[in-house]
């Protein structure tokens, strides 16, 4: 519903001093690219932005976008610096995606600078990826210190050597950066390693345009659409020489990734199979993903996997994550991983601080985006310089495979800097000083108007035949509050923007199916993993369960109503045959033994207490939110299989049942009014499942599921309620419950 009021949503808005503000100039005006966008807010007034940022909030816990933080402070503090992965030990939770429908509104011809500085930036990683395994000039001459290289971790000595196909051995890259005070861009860091959130722009952008489509359309916004057309091109072009048709498969660590919406998305979108390590397997050089038709060779492998976890004979020896064998497979030439497992050591900040010398070394030319000045301390020079303004610089550990996180100098005592001091003249090599960078801010939607939060950006650059072609837009984030010098991450609670980069030449609309040399990607439909034909199987077991737990129990509650002021006759003993049938069912209370005739209070409030516990507590494996929440979590697992819609119909539900607490008192038309939706929901998604799957293997696992769970309950059913004489009036009553449920 509209909020009864409208406040001009500009009304109290100001930047803030030295920085640079998305919406307002220097002398407190609106940006003249930024007015058709503020006209249209200022006619809605706060309160239908308001609205249409409930909206927002709606359609993504629909589509079931989210991302997983650690529980506990110290999990978070272990994964603060992790790159997509899960640490060892460490719970997650899902939180919900924290889209603010506020984009950030850039002109084409600001965002060129973007444009070209990303591809060049990209352009000059692949030629120091190409070198630093392959001939090694770089660290022969010395342009690229050998021990900043030799050191780290990342560095994988195994891959030397190896040359993937395509024109680019790096696929993608992503690049995070800032406005300066003076409104030009300024770069912090490269993302070559897992490059995330590129998914998570395509979804800002596709929500957006749902909630706000007058807007998007009249802003001339550019699409993305190009870029996820590239990025299938990209990795049929990566395959090994002489694979005319190859076979592509995401590879995840699964749900408790940080990212995991991101790489069933990906998935989907990109038409391959998303699969887990334990779903390959190396024999004869090769890759093969173990399907329900056997092994089937693997020939491209996007890898949403650190690259340490993806082998445990050659890299990290401790992960169960990863393939036995793979880098044995690259070197073979059979399979190609994308990005390379090579890759990470693009991150290292030492290389970073080195990028701008390289650039002239390798392309002749300056850096089009500057980055924040940085000095590594194993260079003398460098040194001397960080140790004299410690105060003023954020201390970078050189690689990030120890996910040791960066220092905030200006936050630490007297002590602490001290003791990093120390830590830097015993092991220089170590350590890296880096200028601090103040980042602009953007608008953002609060309940009293539009603030300003500093904001940083990414975009993503993506290999094009012989260059780079870069996302015409990105994923912004901004502070979670206006507290100067928050963190801005997802483990933090940082908002997501859209970018909107308006303008410009249009698209050329191009018939990417029907190109013959575009086709998809996927691994053949049909023949889903092992794993995924299990997770199949249970999501249609727990879908039926579900269903006839739903079914059962509202049976039971309009007959307890029907006949709650009688102590004796066929009614309590009908009901007491239907709860003996629940119990035999769920495994839940009531049990059997005091189903009884005459052993039931129907008026009791511990029946009501019960029964209302069977539809909300998990920790019953009988309990319908048990049943509801499996099978949410199989439809999670099972995006790139199932209909984009497939979570929708459910998505609402599986919440509304997470909200009501097991524990305190749940009045009765509100369990009512949920059983019904229930039903009503599973019913659509057993027609959704009938009328959008071929019938093929998914369609036939998930019917030979439901089937077998039918079977269990019909018969649990009729053994606990039509095996006992009865009275012809109890029998009646019972016979009658049973076919509705049924």
């Amino acid at each position: 519903m509209t909020a009864a009021f409208s406040l001009d949503p500009l009304d109290g808005y100001t930047g803030q001093a030295s920085r640079y503000d998305e919406l307002l100039a220097s002398d407190g005006t609106v940006r003249p690219h930024w007015r058709p966008l503020v006209e249209s807010f200022g006619n809605l007034g706060v309160g239908r932005l308001l609205d249409r940022a409930a909206r927002t909030k709606r359609q993504l816990a629909l589509d079931g976008v989210t991302y997983n933080v650690p529980i506990s402070r110290d999990d978070l503090a272990a994964a603060a610096d992790s790159a997509d992965e899960p640490v060892e030990g460490t719970d997650y939770r899902h939180i919900p995606w924290p889209l603010d429908p506020v984009p950030i509104v850039v002109p084409d011809d600001e965002w060129d600078p973007v444009r070209r500085g990303v591809v060049q930036r990209a352009e000059l990683l692949n030629l120091i990826l190409t070198d630093l395994y392959g001939p090694q000039e770089l660290l022969r001459s010395g342009a690229i210190p050998p021990q900043l290289v030799l050191s780290d971790p990342q560095f994988l000595r195994s891959l030397h050597g190896v040359v993937n196909q395509g024109s680019k051995q790096l696929v993608m890259a992503g690049v995070d950066f800032v406005r300066a005070g003076d409104g030009s861009w300024q770069v912090f860091g490269h993302r070559t390693q897992v490059p995330s959130g590129a998914a998570y722009a395509l979804e800002d952008r596709r929500i957006l345009s749902r909630v706000m489509p007058t807007e998007v359309e009249g802003a001339d916004v550019q699409r993305l659409a190009p870029f996820l057309r590239l990025y299938r091109k990209a990795l049929r072009a990566a395959a090994p020489a002489g694979v005319e048709d190859p076979v592509t498969v995401v590879l995840s660590s699964g749900t408790r990734s940080e990212t995991a919406f991101e790489h069933t998305a990906l998935a989907a979108q990109l038409g391959t199979a998303l699969v887990r390590g334990s779903d390959l397997e190396v024999h004869d050089d090769g890759v093969h993903l173990q399907t329900v038709h056997g092994p089937t060779p693997v020939h491209v492998i996007l890898r949403r996997l650190d690259a340490a976890y993806c082998d445990p004979l050659e890299l990290d020896p401790t992960s169960t994550l990863g393939v036995p064998g793979l880098v044995e497979a690259v070197r073979a030439g059979q399979v190609t991983v994308v990005n390379g497992l090579g890759t990470p050591i693009l991150e290292n900040a030492g290389i970073t601080a080195l990028l701008p010398e390289l650039s002239r070394t390798l392309l002749g030319e300056d850096l089009i985006l500057p980055a924040a000045d940085a000095w590594w301390c194993g260079d003398p020079a460098g040194r001397s310089h960080v140790l004299a303004n410690l105060d003023d610089l954020v201390v970078r550990p050189v690689s990030r495979a120890g996910m040791e996180s960066s220092i905030e100098t200006r936050e630490l005592t007297a002590v602490g800097r001290a003791e990093l001091r120390a830590r830097i003249e015993a092991d220089p090599d170590r350590f890296v000083g880096q200028e601090r960078l103040e980042p602009g801010t953007a608008p953002c939607l609060t309940p009293d108007g539009l603030r300003s939060r500093a904001t940083v950006l990414r975009t993503f650059a993506v290999a094009d035949d012989d260059g780079y072609f870069v996302m015409p837009g990105g994923l912004a984030r901004s502070a979670p509050s206006d507290l100067d010098g928050e963190p801005i991450s997802n483990l933090t609670g940082a908002l997501s923007k859209d970018i909107w980069v308006c303008g410009g030449s249009r698209e050329l609309e191009r018939g990417f199916w029907l190109a013959t040399d575009q086709r998809p990607v996927a691994a053949r439909r049909g023949a889903p993993s092992a794993r995924a034909a299990e997770d199949l199987f249970w999501l249609g077991r727990y879908a039926e369960r579900a269903e006839s737990t739903a079914r059962l129990l509202r049976v039971i509650r309009d007959r307890r109503r029907e006949f709650i002021a009688n102590r004796t006759g066929p009614g309590p003993v009908a009901v007491g045959a239907l709860l003996a049938g629940l119990s035999r069912i769920t495994g839940t209370f009531p049990r059997p033994d005091e189903t009884e005739a005459g052993s039931i209070d129907l008026a009791s409030p511990e029946l009501s207490a019960r029964l209302a516990n069977i539809v909300a507590d998990d920790n019953d494996p009988g309990s319908l939110a048990h049943s509801l929440h499996r099978l949410i979590d199989d439809i999670d697992e099972l995006r790139d299989q199932l209909s984009v819609d497939t979570k929708l119909v459910m998505a609402d539900l599986d919440q509304r049942v997470r909200d009501l607490d097991p524990g305190a008192a749940v009045p009765d038309e509100t369990v009512d009014e949920l059983l019904t939706d229930i039903i009503q929901g599973l019913l659509s998604l057993a027609g959704l499942v009938s009328e959008s799957l071929i019938r093929d293997e998914v369609w036939h696992f998930i019917d030979a599921g439901r089937r077998i769970e039918r079977a269990i309950h019909l018969s649990g059913l009729l053994a606990a309620t039509l095996t006992r004489e009865r009275t012809a009036a109890a029998e009646s009553l019972v016979i009658e419950s049973v076919l509705t449920t049924a």
